[in-house]
């Protein structure tokens, strides 16, 4: 049993980033309901291995990757296959399952998009940066939340992320030449550069 020293300590240094990680969890889980059992599923198993957590590194990161490693492990549970899934088969199935409940998904996903941008990264981002982040691919997507809106070093994602470094600078540099295409064209649709002749 962890004492009130080490409950404190994890409070101090683990709480803080709650609401990183409801954000992170509701982009990958498209789900406000999931999106919190996640995290309290995160915390709860990073409460019970803090023990194991290296004073000094970044608990962040630490936390990020107990959050994608569970909710990875959450699909391959669901789709009840010893096989190894791909983050990028996640989006598949998610794709799948909204395309079988077409008419349920649409309603479902107006009413979670509205309610998360109440409560997520929304507040902060406006819809075209938020749109043009949301369409990109997973892998990029994935490495520039980390990278740029919540600031973590290229090892830390590649630890989160379990690719090296080299794959996590691609990504980031791939996923800001999409962005800037994207918001390039959405600057031009909305009037704000000229249209060339």
């Amino acid at each position: 049993m962890k004492g009130n020293n080490t409950r404190k300590e994890f409070e101090e240094i683990a709480m803080q980033h709650v609401d990183s990680l409801y954000n992170m969890a509701v982009r990958m889980s498209m789900n406000k309901e999931d999106a919190e059992d996640l995290v309290q599923e995160t915390y709860l198993k990073a409460y019970r291995f803090f023990d194991t957590f290296q004073k000094g590194t970044n608990v962040k990161a630490w936390l990020f990757k107990i959050l994608r490693n569970t909710f990875i492990n959450k699909y391959r549970k669901a789709i009840s296959t010893p096989n190894e899934v791909l983050y990028e088969d996640v989006e598949l199935l998610n794709s799948h399952i909204s395309h079988n409940n077409e008419a349920e998904a649409k309603a479902k996903e107006s009413i979670d998009t509205l309610e998360s941008r109440v409560e997520s990264l929304d507040n902060v981002l406006e819809d075209d940066i938020k749109n043009a982040i949301d369409n990109l691919p997973i892998e990029y997507r994935e490495a520039i939340i980390y990278s740029d809106i919540e600031e973590l070093t290229y090892k830390d994602i590649a630890e989160i992320t379990n690719v090296p470094i080299g794959t996590v600078k691609s990504r980031i540099n791939r996923a800001r030449s999409l962005l800037k295409k994207n918001l390039w064209n959405y600057a031009k649709e909305r009037g704000f550069v000229k249209r060339e002749k």
